[in-house]
Formats: structure tokens, sequence, C-alpha cells
């Protein structure tokens, strides 16, 4: 069974920035694509990014793109994302989602509780 907690959310200032973490459990990390969503109130869940299993590949939704990076620590079993330049519709509640293979195209099948992350105006 794939374990997911996330961590480091919380409320900042629009502008500012804030990095959230997943630690992963249960299977060989280092195997499969991660990747991050979010839900925003009365919306459904959306893609925010992915990296592939080796970390080189990654991609983005246009809204964050130039303001947000996920990386990956195979050796710790964590995929983190870093945002900067946060805005007021970036708040959400941010959960991090483990692939079913190498690549995000794999799909995913395991979900972490996820982080509440708000943006002030």
């Amino acid at each position: 069974q794939v374990q997911l907690v996330e961590s480091g959310g919380g409320l900042v200032q629009a502008g500012g920035s804030l990095r959230l973490s997943c630690a992963a459990s249960g299977r060989t990390f280092s195997n499969y694509a991660m990747g991050w969503f979010r839900q925003a109130p009365g919306k459904e869940r959306e893609f925010v990014a992915s990296i592939n299993r080796s970390g080189y590949l990654t991609a983005y939704a246009d809204p964050v793109k130039g303001r947000f990076t996920i990386t990956r620590d195979n050796a710790k079993n964590t995929v983190s994302l870093q945002m900067n330049s946060l805005k007021p519709e970036d708040t959400a509640v941010y959960s991090c989602a483990a692939g079913l293979g190498s690549y995000p195209s794999d799909g995913y099948g395991y979900w972490g509780q996820g982080t509440q992350v708000t943006v002030s105006s």
C-alpha cells in the first residue's frame, strides 16, 4: 500500500512563496512518476505539475508555469513543489499523487490527503 503525506501548506500573502513536500512510502519510489494536483472550493480537482521517475521530465499547468517548480529526491522518497509569486487564485487544497508507471501519462493510482494553501490579497 502506497502512503503519501503532504506538508508545508499554510497562509501566505499574495506575492509570497511556499514549499510543499510529499513523503512517500510503501513501494520503490524511484520507479514511478509523481504529480501535484489542487482543488479549490466549488471546483474540480486540477492538474498542477508532474515529474517522471528520474526527475528529468516535468510538466506544468499553464496557470503555474514560471512560478511553480516540481522536484523529487529519490534518495529521500520525497517530491516537492516550490511555489513562488503566489496569487489568491492559487488558494486550494494541494495533493500529491503517485503514478502507476514511470511517466505521468501512465496515470495516477494513489493520493495523499492534501494540504491547504491559502493566499490572501
